[in-house]
């Protein structure tokens, strides 16, 4: 039981997935910071309130005579903060990292020679086959009987 489970965490997309978690949330701190202190202020003078947080309250009347309150404002904030943090990861972590795989790939296959050319496939190899069977000489001749010893 405790091999599996040794196993498990060291296979490495769990640790990947640890990293992106834990840097997911520490990045996701600093953008909301962002987000709150510079962007949502922007937006609201705009709209000309304090914040995003507080444009677009609608106050809807209920029937017991108290008051429902709609914050679209906090709405458009959230998808906006989750906008910019996704915008943050893919650009800080994602993009990179991928184009570093691809350049290890591309190291990896010129030290195995992997970059040469690629292996024909059986429809090839036969046409290959055929075209120097034809070109040989008298491979145009058919012989309908067969040769003497």
């Amino acid at each position: 039981m405790i091999k599996g489970f040794k196993e498990f965490i060291l296979r490495g997309n769990v640790i990947d997935l640890a990293v992106a978690v834990v840097i997911g949330a520490a990045f996701t701190g600093i953008v909301n910071v962002l987000v709150t202190a510079f962007i949502n202020p922007l937006i609201g003078l705009v709209f000309q309130t304090g914040d995003l947080e507080t444009a677009f309250v609608v106050n809807v009347p209920t029937l017991l005579g108290g008051v429902s309150v709609f914050s679209f404002g906090a709405v458009i904030a959230a998808v906006i903060n989750f906008l910019a943090v996704a915008t943050v990861v893919y650009f800080v972590f994602v993009m990179p990292m991928n184009h570093w795989k691809k350049r290890q790939e591309a190291r990896a296959g010129a030290a195995t020679g992997a970059a040469a050319d690629p292996v024909p496939t059986e429809q090839e190899l036969l046409v290959q086959i055929r075209d120097l069977l034809a070109a040989q000489p008298g491979a145009g001749t058919s012989r309908t009987t067969p040769p003497t010893p």
